[in-house]
């Protein structure tokens, strides 16, 4: 027995960073690779920490790989001092108490399990040796009353004394200190009491990922689930008292495994890791993905009938996922992105020793109990390399490209040194997979835009106006520059222009838009083979009759935006976003840092401006105001009031509201589109009237949908068709009457809306 536990116990010392790590093999062993829950691993685990010095880390090894941070280790590390320091002072006891044959004889038995406590209990189960040691204390000092012998009295008596000495010396122990709270649950014979204090990440043998699996002693806020391809992903948020940090607690599908297939996984993952991806498959992901997809499934077939295992074909598909996530794939990452409702995923260095921080829906920044290996993080560095053409390194030390995975879509940034100087680091930012629409921002749980504001910015989209999105970093500017696409009508053609892509092209074009999609260099990339921003303006004038959306507004190539805008007035939409927290931000950047003419800079014709709002600890995104942008100025925009607002944020309401500019038809930007329409030149009351019905029909269909039970029908897929219709009955009815009535409009609306919804129903 003595030899196979020897056997299991195989470790190997070795530097990663600054931390010096312990690894020890436990594959062989019959008992769990813990400290908390294995009395004879943590006794072994203070033997090899009092042959070896320096330990930050601790990692066992059994089919998982289970990792104590310093932090934990720490504990056994004071513990192992104390361990050897009595070990080695218990001759010395024996000399001082064991003085003659009588005293040898007197002292034996309790100095037999003194000795035991000392020399065994301590370091397998320290906690234990601190209440038997305070219970034997307890019985040796009752003895001091009943000894007639003065000789063994003295002995009794230096006996105590040494045994209180060393209790205050276990009592001071960190482990104990951090145990003693939670000695009211403490049964002898027990450890789950050290589970309270070890908390090791966990990973099986074939990811590099580091999690913490264990729940945390926290108020559990909410739960739930979501799927990622066919798999479940178990989602728990945890609030602490007196701690403002919330925890985004993920489970992923490979760690409800059994043991044997992670030995298959395992397997898999060695033999499919012969084979390195090259740049040229790295070109078209979605095919590589697939292809290495149904290689893992026929390995992982082979594997299994080899192996004489009974797995069903569900669970090899499962595997297979897994197995592409770890390979070609970006792990667990691609798992936190496949959730709907994260926003962001940050990587900060050094890594390995902070978890992965998120952004959510609901919760606002979280951290994760997921902590990314050195090894991972470098790993995915080199396959966002490949995917986008563009070097990451020292010369280049900035990397902005996007991942698309079936489920998601992403934005990365990546930093190396010299930048990040501690390592890598990474910023994702999700889209989701179809592009936003205005049903979907109306919604109360949303809020971020009202019924009101929808129609009014579906009027001057219609009406071909330059609009520019002015937002701080994470304020919904992409977003909402992808839903404005979902407002314009199949029939336009559209030109979109970003460095790296956000916006939703694939599913506009899966939708029947007529759209082409142009990439430019990144303004923070070196110079090489991409297109510069503002030749890419240039060329879409080029391009022929088309919508023109920029993607950001970054640099120089605001100078040709501008030029595109000019020479897109009144024929069509130009549209973009910018770094911007007000109109004349707006202006200060374009003219005083870029240097667009102010002659250009009238080129615009609205701003609408998104930004975060606050309340308590959270953030809601917000649409804070619409803004036109008035002609008749000369030096500055804001002292000679030419930025009027449309509507405006209040707080109060949490609600978009028409300013009294809009509502007196005081708006020039509005009047001059309506000169050039028939049904609104010079009528105030019907554009304000086109201009509520556009409310109304987007109202009826959030209302029809929730009401209906099919949130689905909010999509871009639904809210294309449905935008649609609004223009063919609208068209319909001008033709018939001879003039736009609104309130006919609405019902055939409505009553094409609900036949739909009923339809929908009975084919589901």
């Amino acid at each position: 027995m003595i030899d196979d536990i020897k056997a299991c116990f195989e470790y190997e010392t070795y530097h990663e960073g600054e931390n010096k790590i312990l690894k020890v093999s436990m594959e062989h062993c019959n008992f769990p690779p813990s400290i908390e829950y294995s009395e004879i691993c943590m006794g072994k685990l203070i033997d090899i920490l009092e042959r070896n010095s320096g330990i930050n880390i601790i990692i066992l090894t059994q089919l998982r790989e289970y990792e104590y941070d310093f932090s934990q280790v720490s504990l056994l590390i004071e513990l192992t001092a104390l361990y050897r320091k009595l070990t080695r002072e218990e001759r010395k006891y024996h000399s001082q108490l064991i003085v003659d044959p009588n005293h040898e004889r007197y002292i034996k038995g309790s100095y037999a399990e003194f000795q035991k406590i000392i020399s065994k209990t301590l370091k397998e189960d320290p906690f234990a040796a601190f209440v038997e040691l305070k219970r034997f204390h307890r019985r040796e000092k009752t003895k001091l009353n009943i000894i007639n012998d003065q000789r063994h009295s003295m002995t009794q008596q230096m006996f105590v004394r040494i045994v209180e000495n060393i209790l205050e010396q276990i009592e001071r122990l960190k482990i104990i200190n951090l145990l003693l709270p939670h000695a009211d649950k403490y049964e002898v014979g027990s450890r789950d009491l050290y589970g309270n204090i070890f908390h090791p990440t966990t990973r099986p043998d074939f990811m590099y990922t580091k999690l913490v699996t264990e729940f945390p002693d926290g108020n559990l806020q909410d739960s739930y689930i979501f799927k990622s391809g066919q798999d479940d992903c178990e989602v728990n948020i945890f609030q602490f008292e007196g701690n403002i940090r919330t925890l985004y607690h993920l489970i992923p599908p490979e760690f409800l495994f059994e043991e044997d297939l992670y030995q298959l996984l395992d397997d898999a993952k060695r033999i499919l890791s012969e084979h390195k991806p090259t740049q040229e498959e790295f070109v078209n992901p979605e095919r590589m993905r697939e292809v290495f997809l149904n290689i893992g499934k026929d390995l992982l077939n082979d594997l299994i009938q080899h192996k004489n295992l009974n797995v069903s074909e569900e669970m090899v598909d499962q595997l297979a996922q897994a197995l592409l996530r770890y390979t070609v794939g970006f792990g667990i990452i691609e798992l936190l992105l496949a959730d709907p409702k994260v926003q962001d995923v940050n990587i900060n260095s050094p890594n390995g020793e902070l978890p992965i921080f998120i952004v959510h829906q609901d919760y606002g920044d979280c951290y994760t109990n997921v902590f990314p290996t050195r090894l991972e993080v470098e790993s995915w560095a080199t396959k966002l390399r490949l995917i986008s053409g563009r070097p990451l390194d020292e010369a280049n030390p900035i990397l902005d490209t996007e991942l698309k995975v079936t489920g998601f879509s992403s934005r990365v940034s990546a930093l190396t040194a010299p930048l990040s100087p501690l390592g890598l680091s990474f910023s994702f930012r999700r889209h989701r997979d179809y592009p936003w629409t205005f049903p979907l921002y109306m919604q109360k749980n949303i809020g971020y835009m009202n019924s009101l504001a929808a129609g009014l910015l579906s009027f001057l989209l219609d009406n071909n106006a330059t609009i520019l999105i002015a937002g701080t970093r994470s304020s919904g500017k992409s977003s909402l520059l992808g839903s404005f696409l979902v407002e314009l009508s199949r029939r336009t053609r559209i030109i979109t222009l970003e460095d790296t892509f956000e916006l939703p092209q694939e599913s506009l074009r899966r939708l029947g838009y007529n759209l082409e999609s142009l990439k430019v260099a990144s303004a923070l990339s070196s110079p090489g083979s991409e297109v510069d921003p503002s030749i890419g303006i240039r060329s879409t004038l080029r391009l022929g009759d088309s919508a023109i959306f920029v993607g950001e507004v970054r640099s120089k190539e605001a100078i040709a935006l501008f030029e595109a805008m000019r020479v897109g007035a009144a024929a069509n939409v130009v549209s973009g976003t910018i770094h911007a927290d007000s109109p004349y931000g707006v202006y200060d950047r374009v003219v005083n840092d870029i240097g667009v003419p102010k002659t250009s800079f009238k080129a615009i014709d609205i701003i609408v401006t998104t930004n975060p709002v606050i309340s308590g600890l959270k953030k809601y995104k917000r649409v804070l105001r619409i803004t036109e942008v008035r002609k008749e100025w000369e030096n500055d925009p804001l002292q000679e009031k030419a930025f009027v607002d449309l509507m405006v944020y209040n707080p109060k309401t949490d609600q978009l509201e028409f300013s009294d500019e809009l509502i007196n038809g005081n708006s020039d930007i509005l009047k001059r589109m309506a000169s050039r329409i028939k049904e609104f030149a010079g009528d105030w009351d019907a554009i304000w009237d086109n201009i509520n019905l556009r409310s109304n029909y987007k109202q009826a269909i959030v209302d029809s949908c929730l009401e209906a039970g099919m949130k689905n029908l909010l999509e871009a897929d639904f809210i294309v068709q449905a935008n649609d219709q609004f223009h063919l009955i609208s068209d319909k009815i001008k033709n018939r009457e001879g003039k736009l009535n609104s309130e006919r409009i609405l019902f055939e609306f409505k009553e094409w809306l609900q036949k739909e919804i009923r339809k929908r129903k009975t084919e589901i």
